[in-house]
């Protein structure tokens, strides 16, 4: 893994969903790794907000890393 995620250095193996400025919502479209475990990500939510809710599908699992002010989620199915 490395010191911290760069989401411009994969936009163009990810496609984003959403982008409301504080928070990013992307589905990965080549195997890039998720900044947590080093596996390929599902999708990914990168967040500047302090708190989020969360419901994921049974069997979904869920990665956590806190990066200098923002929060990454990703999902693997």
């Amino acid at each position: 893994m490395t010191a911290g995620f760069d989401i411009h250095e994969v936009r163009h193996r990810v496609k984003m969903l959403r982008d409301t400025g504080d928070t990013m919502l992307v589905e990965n479209r080549e195997g890039v790794a998720c900044p947590a475990c080093g596996d390929p990500f599902s999708r990914l939510l990168i967040s500047e907000q302090p708190a989020h809710s969360f419901d994921p599908d049974p069997g979904t699992r869920l990665c956590v890393r806190r990066e200098d002010g923002r929060l990454l989620v990703s999902t693997h199915e």
